[in-house]
């Protein structure tokens, strides 16, 4: 029997997180609450505050360059509108450099002006220079980040996440190694099936197709009992919960036994889990912003 080399062991953090003890903080978009989100800063402010992982989402330009911005249009989080006289303009209708013209700070707070929207190369150097990235692909072939994280040499050294389980399941072909995460409840199931008839919360229905994907994190919104979230357990699946930013229903959530909280604001987040493990608490309805 061939022995696994040690150094192979120890370089796949993105398998190693999983067996995490304690619940992971995620930080969504960066540090949303905080920070014009998916920006520098707000990686940077979700890296200092010690996230598990930092989120982040990403388009393609019209030149083919992702780049990273939550919508497909760019008017909630920059100056498009304004430089160029039009609302609904769209990522993939400019090219990389047209958008680095654009501000993408100074919508959130004046002191951010000048922020600029990054590629996800720039914020992928960023964020794995300290941590490890979340990446929620919004568009795009698998081919595309696939590429990207072999020629960084980033396989397990971060993990993919989509709504789309035919877009997961078509990235486990090519590279079954990654982690990978199913977002749910998804529009597109691993065979293609649209699942818009399924109901939202966790179940076993959903876990049985969630096996067809080749993930190995169900990442769901707050519609998770205790006993859905057992089951995941059971078949292999950490669960993972968008997007937290209250107390209670964080401690909610925990006592059910999820693994991971995707929250706006990394910091308070590690203050409501601290509060947790000495038995305390912030109050019903505290937000963690």
């Amino acid at each position: 029997m061939t022995a696994t080399p040690f150094a192979q062991i120890i370089l796949e953090p993105a398998v190693e997180i999983l067996s995490s003890a304690r619940p992971l903080v995620i930080g969504h978009r960066g540090c949303g609450a905080v920070a014009p989100e998916n920006t520098i800063p707000s990686f940077k402010l979700a890296l200092t505050a010690g996230a598990d992982l930092v989120e982040l989402d990403y388009h393609h330009t019209k030149d083919g360059v992702p780049v990273v911005i939550h919508h497909r249009t760019l008017g909630r989080t920059t100056d498009a509108k304004k430089f160029w006289g039009r609302s609904g303009l769209k990522v993939a209708g400019r090219t990389a450099e047209e958008l680095r013209s654009l501000d993408a700070g100074g919508w959130f707070a004046s002191h951010y002006a000048g922020t600029r929207l990054p590629t996800l190369v720039e914020a992928l150097e960023v964020i794995q220079a300290q941590g490890m990235a979340l990446i929620e692909r919004k568009s795009g072939h698998p081919a595309t980040i696939l590429r990207l994280i072999h020629e960084k040499g980033w396989v397990n050294r971060l993990i993919v996440q989509s709504f789309d389980w035919e877009y997961l399941s078509a990235f486990h072909e090519l590279e079954p190694r990654q982690v990978l995460g199913a977002l749910g409840p998804p529009g597109t199931l691993a065979d293609g099936r649209n699942a818009t008839k399924f109901t939202g919360t966790l179940s076993g229905r959903w876990i049985d197709e969630l096996e067809k994907t080749g993930a190995r994190i169900a990442v769901w919104n707050k519609a998770v009992s205790r006993k859905s979230v057992r089951l995941a357990h059971e078949r292999g699946f950490k669960v993972w919960i968008y997007t937290v930013n209250d107390s209670a229903l964080t401690n909610r959530l925990l006592d059910r036994g999820v693994d991971g909280i995707i929250t706006d604001n990394a910091a308070r987040m590690f203050r409501t889990l601290a509060l947790r493990n000495h038995g305390m608490s912030e109050g019903a309805g505290s937000r963690i912003l």
